[in-house]
């Protein structure tokens, strides 16, 4: 099945090309646009999402608003920014927000591609750039993000934060430790829990600031 996307911009000439190209693509397919978030989340209960590409800056709801709406949503998609009001200084705002990727609008489509199944199967999207400022960012200063020490973690969701952290899909979490995919979304689901964090960046973002992996040993996805 194809990943099924949507774009909410409200630069209409943007939208339309981005779709040509995504909709071009073996396994993407963009089933909404929109040109406004308030629109967007009038419309987000028609047609079900995996992936969500989204901009900030826009003048009848904008970014930070749809990420708000959608955080309060279970199923929610997953969320890629992308804008041209891209700092890395806003990376970690961007995460704790509850997207899953951070984007400048600069990127070469090709590599936007990648993101989006970057997101799709391992939950989030981390560039070597952006890696290197969260590192810098992840000081005794910074508030917890969780209620938990890592020592409540059991030793099996160690090891699953771990292969998430290499950016390891359910299936291949499931096959590195002979168990089934269902467990894995289990323990999952458990350690955004226990962290209370919001997505998968937000348990790499745990594990490094916990000491449970080095950030230069965080798998990127690069290809």
């Amino acid at each position: 099945m194809k990943i099924k996307i949507g774009i909410v911009d409200d630069d209409l000439l943007f939208v339309q090309l981005l779709k040509n190209y995504i909709d071009s693509s073996e396994n993407c397919s963009v089933v909404l646009t929109s040109t406004s978030g308030h629109l967007f989340l009038n419309e987000i209960n028609t047609q079900p999402l995996d992936i969500l590409i989204l901009d900030l800056r826009m003048a009848d709801g904008d970014g930070l608003e749809v990420m708000a709406a959608l955080s309060k949503t279970a199923e929610a998609a997953k969320i890629i920014v992308l804008s041209s009001f891209y700092r890395r200084s806003f990376m970690g705002q961007m995460l704790k927000m509850g997207a899953h990727a951070f984007l400048s609008k600069e990127i070469e489509l090709e590599e936007l591609l990648n993101v989006i199944n970057a997101v799709h199967h391992t939950g989030h999207y981390f560039s070597n750039e952006q890696v290197n400022v969260m590192r810098n960012q992840l000081s005794n200063k910074l508030p917890e993000f969780h209620a938990y020490s890592k020592d409540n973690l059991t030793e099996r969701e160690v090891d699953i934060l771990k292969l998430v952290c290499q950016q390891l899909s359910t299936k291949e979490i499931a096959d590195t430790l002979f168990i089934s995919p269902k467990t894995v979304e289990t323990h999952k689901t458990n350690l955004i829990i226990k962290t209370c964090v919001k997505n998968m960046a937000g348990l790499v973002i745990y594990a490094v600031q916990n000491n449970i992996v080095d950030a230069d040993e965080i798998i990127l996805f690069d290809k």
